[in-house]
């Protein structure tokens, strides 16, 4: 028809061995439309994409297992590879960052590790270091699972042998996320716990922390002394690294926190005080307090153990030290062992007060997820002025020369020459001359007087 364009449709047949494929095909690759992709999936074939990621569950991990429903207890004699089985609701981050430096090969919890309550750090920290975490497996666990039992985690089961023992939920990276930002929704309701216990602490506690009345009396001398408080605690490692030379020049007094002790002791330093619950502390570490002073050229106290007790006067590591036979004080305070030495030391007139893996904001007082730390920050606006971080002090303290280093160095230089003289003859002529011309001004000196 004339005036309309007339559509012809060509077909190209390809030749040679390309020629089995149709020709509707061959029309399709060569027109603008959609492309039609030969290797898309039909009811006959599958998915690239399935055939390369299979499910799969997560391989069973196994090993001794060590148990304790106290968390700084079980890391201290747990070893690498081994499964820890604790009983820590809202598992904090300083217990995670301890199974991790530990080396356990697995984290089975009777409790929840993450509640809800707060976006505790604990769970995550487990996961990012890559030790799988069975949670809520409930609380008969503890008492099913003995210690050195072969244990194995086969997904969210755990077996001790070939016994069924335990059924929990295991933890992932997306399942700790999701119910740490359901957590984030519910911060509301403990800043009003938090404020609650706050007032709580400072009506039953007004006594210690304003008074002073209760510590007990003690050998070594606080008064205008820089006092370093060890808590084994967020990166206490790091900021005893870096406190190394403040440490070596100012020489203030050690006092270390239950097993802030045994950081000490770790870093090559003699804790002077020891104050705590005495639970997480090792028998070597309290040693110290019934060993003679090692120095003789001038009197050093011995260390002192202050064992924290709660009001009523009950203290659970009384009987461990009374067993040692180690000389102890009391001292009766309802906040942590961590408030009790801060109070302490501002009490006795310490001149600073160093912290060193102590909680230093709101977010670490929350991650530790129980009451008594609304006194940690009651306490530290009560010794704020005096209270330094140690990541503060490292930045604004510069190591100096001592003397004796001085005087150590002019002898070493003295005897590198006198050294140098004697091996060498015509030194030792030259030497004498200058001896000799000294001896001859002497001897003119004294004729013109």
């Amino acid at each position: 028809m004339p005036g309309r364009p007339q559509l012809r449709l060509r077909y190209a047949f390809p030749r040679g061995p390309a020629a089995s494929v149709s020709p509707a095909l061959a029309w399709a690759e060569r027109s603008p439309g959609p492309r039609i992709d030969k290797e898309a999936p039909t009811f006959g074939t599958k998915p690239r994409s399935l055939l390369r990621r299979p499910l799969r569950r997560p391989k069973p991990q196994a090993g001794v297992a060590r148990v304790d429903a106290r968390t700084k207890r079980l890391v201290q004699r747990v070893q690498p590879g081994e499964i820890a089985v604790i009983d820590h609701e809202d598992l904090d981050g300083v217990s995670a960052e301890a199974l991790v430096a530990a080396g356990v090969g697995g984290v089975v919890n009777a409790a929840r590790s993450i509640s809800g309550r707060y976006p505790n750090l604990g769970p995550i920290r487990l996961l990012d270091a890559g030790i799988p975490l069975v949670d809520a497996v409930g609380p008969l666990l503890i008492g099913k699972v003995r210690e050195g039992d072969q244990l194995r985690l086969d997904g969210d089961r755990i077996y001790a042998g070939e016994r069924l023992v335990g059924v929990g939920i295991r933890q992932s990276t997306a399942t700790v996320r999701g119910s740490m930002g359901e957590a984030q929704l519910r911060l509301a309701e403990r800043f009003e716990s938090f404020a609650r216990n706050t007032v709580d602490y400072m009506q039953r506690e007004r006594d210690l922390l304003f008074g002073g009345s209760g510590f007990p009396a003690i050998e070594h001398d606080l008064a205008h002394r820089p006092v370093l408080v060890v808590v084994r605690g967020y990166n206490y490692k790091e900021d005893l690294a870096v406190l190394r030379p403040y440490i070596r020049d100012v020489r203030p007094v050690l006092l270390g926190v239950d097993g802030g002790a045994d950081a000490l002791i770790d870093a090559g330093y003699t804790p002077d005080l020891i104050l705590g619950d005495m639970d997480s502390v090792s028998d070597e570490a309290l040693s110290f307090a019934g060993a003679a002073p090692r120095r003789w050229f001038r009197r050093r106290p011995q260390t002192e153990l202050i064992l924290h007790a709660y009001q009523d006067g009950q203290a659970p590591g009384r009987e461990r030290l009374e067993a040692l036979g180690v000389p102890f004080r009391v001292v009766e305070a309802a906040g942590t062992s961590e408030d009790a030495a801060f109070l302490l030391a501002h009490e006795k007139g310490a001149e600073t007060i160093v912290a060193v893996g102590s909680h230093g904001n709101l977010r670490e007082f929350l991650d530790k997820g129980r009451e008594g730390m609304s006194s940690t920050f009651l306490v530290r606006l009560r010794v704020g002025e005096i209270l330094m971080d140690a990541k503060g002090v490292s930045r604004v303290y510069s190591s100096r020369i001592r003397t004796r280093d001085a005087l150590l160095l002019v002898a070493a230089a003295m005897v590198a020459i006198a050294a140098v003289v004697a091996v060498s003859p015509p030194l030792r002529l030259y030497v004498s001359q200058l001896f000799e011309q000294f001896r001859q001004w002497l001897f003119d000196l004294r004729e013109l007087l």
